[in-house]
């Protein structure tokens, strides 16, 4: 059930938040992870907020300027050791916790709707990655890929939902993995479309996505050469005959604007007992010219003509860009890929810390939308939201604490504030207090 929002509710942002993350629940994951093993100065839930929104949307991008806004926060003075090791794998698999318990959350309150072509289906879903550059000491732990010299990356893999409006599923592998390994085709996919790039192009993964219920559209590979068995559409006049032909034949003399056909691939299925079976499946092809590449774009799918025209094939894989812009969000509003550190745990932790302003964001973004209907959706641009969301951060962090109870006042800030700006080196000599103090 789509729940209502109103423009009345005063609390409305901070109250929507809390219900996300609700304290309690933060303490619990917090010791269950063994974040906190006994009470002592951090609050989980305070760093939780100071982490998610104050690292993920710029306002700092150090660990010194956290442990500021946490201080700040908890009206609290805290040792430099007692802030920096919380960075710790246990933190690590507690903001993991909080990621997975977002995803559970927004994937229960649908932000967008299918169109009518696409009503028979359950969700359309598009699977990528993106890589973030590490220090080349991490090289022995993420390992890149194709470097000339030793180098690190993270894969950051992304199942993206158009309903959900944001990530479905999010997992960390070194660079080198193969884009395969990211991806693993289950009961899951059952009524789904998902859509895949040429680094997913396996003709077995492409029959175990039709044999588990689903639904794909990948473009082709240049090279691939399948046997014609059918065509799906009558052309008039002297059209050459497709039928029982290979692909790469056809292309060569095709002038038709659109190729509509089913094809027939060969593969082998996973190997078994150390031996491998041979098999073959059908699947559509299809070719859409296209005039200002002067060339044609093909595409492999198991949608039926009844679903979708050709056309509309071309057009639906179109739509793999909402992962693109998704990561550009992430990198440029939330700060994936500025981890300026070699501590494998701190890095972990600002990936997850990212991805946690990310549903943050988009949490709000569903609420602002609802409280704007007559305004169409594709007006609506969540890379713009995501620029508006990242300016007015610093006064959702303040609203957030205060409606939990915490002082966020001016005067508590300058107190912890003179704090910090004492020169921790005690007995280092300083040239002015000579003349004047």
């Amino acid at each position: 059930m789509t729940r209502q929002y109103s423009f009345d509710d005063k609390n409305l942002i901070e109250r929507t938040l809390c219900e996300l993350f609700p304290p309690e629940w933060l303490r619990d994951k917090a010791k269950e992870t063994g974040l906190i093993k006994r009470e002592r100065k951090i609050d989980p839930v305070i760093m939780f907020w100071t982490l998610a929104i104050g690292y993920g949307t710029f306002l700092q991008r150090t660990l010194a300027g956290l442990k500021r806004n946490y201080e700040s926060a908890s009206n609290l003075i805290l040792s430099d050791s007692s802030w920096y090791y919380r960075f710790t794998p246990e933190l690590v698999t507690f903001l993991r916790e909080c990621v997975s318990h977002g995803l559970e959350h927004l994937a229960q309150e649908p932000n967008r709707t299918l169109s009518d072509r696409l009503s028979p289906f359950e969700d359309v879903l598009i699977q990528d990655s993106t890589i973030i550059r590490l220090h080349e000491k991490l090289a022995d732990i993420w390992p890149a890929t194709r470097s000339r010299k030793v180098a690190a990356g993270v894969k950051v893999a992304v199942l993206t939902s158009a309903i959900a409006s944001g990530p479905k599923s999010v997992a960390l592998f070194s660079e080198n993995t193969n884009e395969l390994k990211t991806l693993k085709i289950g009961p899951w996919i059952k009524d789904r479309i998902l859509l895949i790039d040429l680094g997913f192009y396996k003709y077995q993964v492409f029959t175990r996505i039709k044999e588990n219920g689903g639904y794909f559209v990948s473009r082709l590979k240049s090279n691939a050469n399948p046997l014609i068995i059918e065509s799906y559409r009558t052309h008039r006049g002297r059209s050459i005959d497709v039928r029982g032909k290979q692909l790469q034949d056809v292309l060569k003399n095709l002038k038709r604007q659109v190729l509509d056909v089913e094809v027939e691939v060969t593969f082998n299925r996973r190997a078994y007992r150390g031996k491998e079976k041979k098999d073959s499946e059908r699947f559509r092809l299809v070719a859409v010219y296209n005039e200002d590449e002067d060339k044609y774009h093909l595409y492999i799918t198991n949608l039926s003509t009844d679903l979708l025209k050709a056309e509309e094939v071309a057009r639906l894989y179109g739509a793999r860009w909402e992962v693109e812009i998704l990561f550009k969000e992430l990198k440029s509003k939330y700060a994936l890929d500025v981890v300026p550190t070699s501590n494998p745990q701190v890095i972990e932790a600002f990936i997850w810390i990212a991805i946690l302003t990310l549903l943050i964001s988009r949490k709000i973004y569903t609420i602002i939308r609802r409280l704007n209907p007559g305004e169409k959706v594709v007006r609506f641009t969540q890379l713009r939201w995501g620029t508006v969301f990242s300016e007015k951060a610093n006064y959702l962090l303040a609203d957030v604490l205060e409606y939990l109870g915490l002082d966020t006042s001016f005067i508590t800030s300058l107190r912890i504030s003179f704090s910090e700006a004492l020169d921790p080196h005690v007995n280092r000599r300083r040239y002015t207090e000579e003349w004047w103090a």
